[in-house]
């Protein structure tokens, strides 16, 4: 079996700003559930939460008169999987990203949900190993093309999709959708949901997954209201 060559993990290093002091933290960070039994999956937990952290705060500095909506808008748009895919392509990621056989044959090294959870562990990695200001300044440096006033465009601070659709239905007297959790899996610590949206106006179910129930909502929502602009209703 031909055995996959991975890049040094200094240069990963070096593309993000930061020389870790316990090479061990950005090991971890960098294997993925299916590679081994100590994986990624507790890093990223910790990463998604200093992230989440650091984005609302730059968000807050930013822009006075943005409101509660609009920063909870924006920095949803900002931590989200598309977000971190952006970031994980720019240092690519995936040339460090230690996978289980597998995983990497079916593309785990390139798809984007595997990218995100391991650019929020190395997030992590770096909370624990140089503490909060360390890992503060490696975000806002690799999110500072995201973040700059040229990428702060309505797309960026839009309503999100779940919103749109009820504002849509209601403006057409039209019942609400109807949200179910379809299916969890995962640790307790890291859930993977699959939530439904049924319009039966439209005849429409679609289905949406994420480490979230909102998340899950947001993803069939969005689609919902894709196949609804589809049918030419919106």
């Amino acid at each position: 079996m031909e055995k996959r060559e991975l890049l040094d993990q200094s240069v990963l290093e070096e593309r993000i700003g930061y020389v870790f002091h316990n090479k061990a933290l950005l090991t971890r960070a960098l294997t993925h559930r299916s590679y081994a039994a100590e994986h990624n999956e507790r890093l990223e937990f910790l990463g998604d939460s200093v992230l989440n952290c650091v984005i609302g705060h730059a968000l807050f500095l930013r822009d006075k008169h943005f409101t509660e909506g609009v920063l909870s808008r924006a920095r949803a748009n900002f931590v989200c999987e598309k977000a971190l895919d952006e970031i994980a392509a720019e240092i690519d990621i995936g040339a460090f990203l230690r996978l289980g056989q597998g995983e990497y044959r079916t593309g785990g090294a390139s798809r984007p949900s595997i990218l995100a959870d391991a650019c929020e562990a190395v997030f992590g990695a770096i909370f624990l190993d140089g503490g909060f200001e360390q890992a503060q300044r490696v975000i806002l440096a690799l999110y500072e093309p995201i973040l700059s006033a040229q990428t702060m465009n309505p797309e960026r601070l839009s309503k999100d999709d779940k919103t749109l659709l009820q504002e849509y239905l209601q403006g057409q007297h039209l019942p609400l959708p109807e949200y179910a959790v379809t299916r969890i899996t995962g640790a307790a610590h890291n859930q993977n949901f699959r939530c439904s949206c049924k319009i039966a106006k439209f005849g429409i179910l679609e289905y949406g997954d994420g480490k979230s129930r909102r998340a899950a909502e947001q993803q069939a929502a969005g689609r919902a209201l894709a196949k609804i602009r589809e049918q030419g209703e919106a």
